[in-house]
């Protein structure tokens, strides 16, 4: 053996001793004893790993898994900003029955918030979950049918007006109904709870409740722990939330030592790790081989369609034969606009129902458009965010079922020579309340889902307006899904409107994609709003390009004026300074100087006199041609 061929056979000898080996510290011992004590609270006992709490010390068990036990007989773990009750732990399978604390015995929600979990360690059980939507302090016109209304205590206030309802329940006409009702909250039920209540079918909701619901809180280290175990070792973490093994003796990476101490019992594990590895390398060969066969025979991605939507299961979407859509839409007689996955055509249902169907082109992908509008749009449940009522998938023809939206989109209302504007502009203050719901609907997709959803195509072209000039987020076929814990996520290919991208998703020198990449699009939004009113002279021939911002900031600078017309109101001076300054702190260059979207409702809703006005940003989103205006990446 040479020099080279010893140097790399001791380098690889010292990495698997370093790599098998840990150091040990003087807190083993006492750790291993710490470790074997299980977790007890009310009916929950002999609770371990991955769970800790109580005189059960942080390191026995992983980060979020503590568990608090108030008045000493009730097991509470907490996600974020909500507290659940833990009432039952089934380690075998392994599956955690919990129910929110707050809407526990007939109580009245202390948070609005959306049920939501930490999707890092928790995942709802699927095959026993379903969710319900509860609507609170409704006015007395809602039409709540028998069974679906209820009561709740807020301290000794009895509040009525309240009602429910299953997904299968929210259509259009009833969720545009229940907009009288101030708030709502999404909550997870078992389905075996509204299934198995009396026969006439009227649920007693409260007990439904405190049923509560399943969650799959298995782990990646379930494996690492059960060799830990056999090994006779305790399963905990270190400092870094990394699994290790509490030894009698040491802390370990896997497992305790054969107590024999033979010395191959450590090569073993080295030769079963490197064996698991190739086996693993080999199945992944096997899986893009599998993958890229069957693209081979199936190129328009039917397949992974009907596995997404079988697997998915989007129980409140109906789904239709293409001959249905045809019918409905008249054979698409009536074309409402065309974006850039496909034509939307307007239809009307059998009960009556008007309805706007976007047909997705076959041209375009293997279907990632259609995932991404059912994968997200379905998971939402807002005033502020189109209703997604249906889907036809039949071979290479896909087509999406919204409610329909009579005024159309606002990009139209937005310039007052736009050719396509068949009734009056609109009003300044229309103009701030649709501003104003828009950013409550982003909030919603950024805060209220249990999965954040980033839209990535924000602009008024989508931006949908109803009877009532209420605005609704529409076209989610560029959105992206991420955990809430996540602060930024990864994307291979820019996307989005020419105009509208933050710099940071056309160039990662600007700052890693995130959130706050919408917060960008909907500022140069806004100040598109404001620049396309007639009433407003800005000087410039198209106000949406990248000289508007400068040229406010020029006025600002120089003159800290904006030249409004002195026939306007104090009130309407304030809304329009409110939507360009707030425009303007959404275009900062640097993803961290802007707000959050609660952050703008804040200050849209706030005093004028506490907005101040931003830092110049020394680069916005590419300017675009009319040819351009609703092309995406």
């Amino acid at each position: 053996m040479d020099a080279h061929h010893l140097a790399l056979s001791s380098l690889i000898t010292l990495y698997f001793f370093l790599s098998i080996l840990t150091p040990s510290y003087c807190t083993d011992y006492e750790r291993f004893a710490n470790c074997s004590r299980p977790y007890g609270c009310g009916s929950i006992q002999n609770v371990s790993y991955p769970f800790w709490g109580g005189d059960r010390p942080e390191y026995c068990g992983r980060e979020g898994f503590k568990l608090l036990c108030q008045e000493n007989e009730i097991p509470i773990i907490r996600f974020e900003a909500l507290d659940f009750r833990v009432l039952k732990i089934d380690k075998s399978f392994p599956i955690m029955t919990i129910a929110r604390l707050d809407l526990w015995d007939g109580s009245c929600p202390q948070k609005n918030f959306n049920t939501t979990l930490n999707f890092t360690n928790f995942d709802y059980y699927a095959s026993t979950v379903q969710n319900i939507t509860l609507f609170y302090d409704c006015s007395p016109g809602v039409d709540i049918p028998d069974g679906h209304g209820f009561t709740c205590k807020s301290g000794d206030t009895v509040t009525r007006n309240n009602a429910y309802f299953g997904e299968e329940f929210l259509t259009a006409s009833k969720l545009q109904d229940l907009k009288n009702c101030s708030k709502s909250i999404l909550v997870p039920i078992l389905r075996a709870a509204l299934m198995n209540e009396l026969p006439s079918g009227v649920p007693a909701l409260q007990e439904v409740l405190n049923r509560g619901f399943d969650v799959d809180y298995n782990t990646l280290h379930d494996t690492a722990c059960k060799g830990c175990l056999e090994s006779g070792g305790h399963c905990g973490s270190n400092s870094a939330h990394q699994f290790v093994c509490f030894c009698s003796d040491q802390e370990r990476s896997y497992s305790c030592p054969d107590k024999r101490g033979s010395r191959w019992w450590k090569y073993t594990l080295g030769a079963g790790s490197c064996l698991i590895m190739a086996l693993q390398i080999l199945c992944v060969i096997f899986i893009i081989h599998r993958c890229r066969m069957k693209k081979k025979y199936d190129p328009s991605g039917t397949t992974d369609l009907e596995a997404f939507v079988r697997n998915y299961g989007p129980v409140s979407l109906n789904r239709y034969k293409f001959s249905d859509v045809k019918k409905f839409t008249n054979s698409f007689k009536v074309k409402l606009g065309q974006g850039g996955y496909g034509g939307v055509y307007k239809g009307e249902l059998l009960n009556g129902c008007l309805v706007a169907v976007k047909v997705l082109n076959a041209s375009k992908g293997i279907g990632d458009e259609f995932i991404n509008e059912v994968a997200s749009i379905s998971r939402t449940s807002h005033v502020n965010i189109v209703t997604l009522l249906g889907f036809c998938l039949e071979g290479k023809k896909r087509a999406l079922i919204y409610e329909f939206m009579p005024n159309g989109s606002l990009e139209k209302f937005i310039h007052s020579d736009n050719t396509e504007t068949t009734t009056m502009p609109l009003g300044l203050e229309k103009l701030f309340q649709i501003a104003i719901g828009i950013a409550r609907g982003l909030e919603y997709l950024h805060r209220g889902c249990n999965t954040r959803i980033l839209h990535f195509d924000i602009k008024p072209h989508n931006i949908l307006l109803d009877e009532n000039f209420s605005p609704k987020i529409s076209d989610f076929g560029l959105a992206k899904l991420s955990p809430r814990n996540e602060s930024h996520i990864s994307m291979a290919v820019a996307r989005g409107t020419i105009g509208y991208i933050a710099p940071e998703v056309f160039n990662r020198n600007f700052g890693v994609v995130s959130h706050k990449s919408d917060v960008y699009s909907y500022g140069m939004m806004i100040l598109e709003m404001v620049g396309g009113k007639k009433d407003i002279d800005v000087g410039i021939s198209d106000t949406s390009e990248i000289y508007f911002p400068h040229w406010i900031y020029k006025h600002l600078e120089q003159y800290n004026d904006l030249g409004f017309p002195i026939n306007m109101t104090i009130e309407e001076t304030a809304m329009v300074r409110k939507m360009i300054l707030v425009g303007l702190w959404c275009i900062q260059t640097n993803p961290s100087d802007r707000p959050s979207m609660s952050k703008v409702i804040e200050m849209l809703e706030g005093n004028i006199e506490a907005l101040q006005i931003p830092p110049k940003p020394f680069l916005s989103s590419p300017p675009r041609s009319p040819v351009e205006e609703s092309s995406t990446y």
